[in-house]
């Protein structure tokens, strides 16, 4: 049943790996601590990765499975299919992100917040937490998703 869809599994695992090594990045820089105010600039730099791996996604499906050609329609679904793998696997994400790879990112953004002024320490509390995160974090790839499906379907169909 699953082999069908074996291009897109495999490049929403990509995404998902690319996304734990860009937050690894992101941590080692520091974007996650003494950088944390820089971190909302320079945290969405990973869109023009993600928007690679969808491309790369839909080529291969365009000419792996489709012989060369794709229309809009297939393409959108190809991504589709990478979004929901991708959708599916942010919470383990997340949990790998804010257990493994940075476990004061929570502390440092809500400290960061309150201190500008930006929230009061309750708001901070509420937003910056696991919670919120893991519904955030599949609420966005779900969203972002299906919008970079539907541009990069128009830019990589092919007659």
């Amino acid at each position: 049943m699953f082999l069908q869809y074996k291009i897109e599994i495999k490049w929403g695992v990509i995404f998902t790996l690319a996304m734990l090594a860009w937050m690894l990045i992101e941590r080692l820089v520091g974007l996650h601590s003494t950088h944390i105010a820089v971190h909302p600039i320079y945290t969405n730099i990973f869109a023009i990765i993600a928007i690679i791996i969808y491309v790369l996604a839909l080529q291969q499906k365009r000419d792996q499975d489709f012989g060369g050609k794709m229309n809009w329609a297939q393409g959108f679904i190809t991504g589709i299919y990478v979004t929901i793998v991708v959708a599916i696997l942010s919470p383990l994400t997340q949990l790998i992100i804010h257990f493994v790879i940075t476990p004061h990112f929570f502390t440092n953004a809500a400290t960061h917040a309150v201190e500008m002024g930006h929230m009061s320490a309750n708001d901070a509390a509420l937003y910056f937490s696991l919670t919120n995160y893991l519904v955030q974090s599949f609420v966005g790839a779900a969203i972002m998703g299906i919008i970079t499906s539907a541009v990069v379907a128009l830019f990589v169909r092919k007659k």
